[in-house]
């Protein structure tokens, strides 16, 4: 059985991994996971990632806590395959009165909406962080 969403997979297994205070979550393997990990580790959102080459790729993610609680608060899948949401650079949500970041699909690769509002560049809303 395929997986309808994998973005939307990974996030829940990072807050399912969460929730049981697990340090590492194992998720399949794809260019656009990494390069969503890579954003929220210079983020500070997660300690950091190791990706697999075996005969099934997979990415080993260590969470980040701190004082033994999540970093993450929420993660939320924003545009999702049946309804995609895109937006100007002039509506980026901002999250939680901008303490959070939501990450952008540009034409230019992805990005947090304070880089997208600099660059006055739209694009596909792919997750809001807090």
């Amino acid at each position: 059985m395929s997986i309808q969403d994998p973005i939307a997979n990974m996030f829940s297994s990072i807050n399912n991994a969460q929730a049981r205070n697990k340090e590492v979550v194992i998720v399949p393997s794809s260019t656009k996971k990494l390069a969503l990990l890579e954003m929220l580790k210079k983020e500070g959102y997660i300690h950091s990632f190791v990706a697999s080459d075996d005969t099934k790729p997979h990415i080993e993610i260590k969470l980040k806590y701190f004082e033994g609680t999540p970093v993450i608060k929420e993660l939320k899948r924003i545009s999702k395959p049946g309804l995609r949401q895109y937006s100007n650079y002039k509506d980026l949500p901002e999250i939680n009165g901008g303490l959070g970041i939501a990450i952008i699909s540009t034409n230019k690769g992805l990005m947090t909406d304070q880089q997208a509002r600099e660059e006055k560049l739209g694009g596909e809303l792919i997750c809001s962080v807090f």
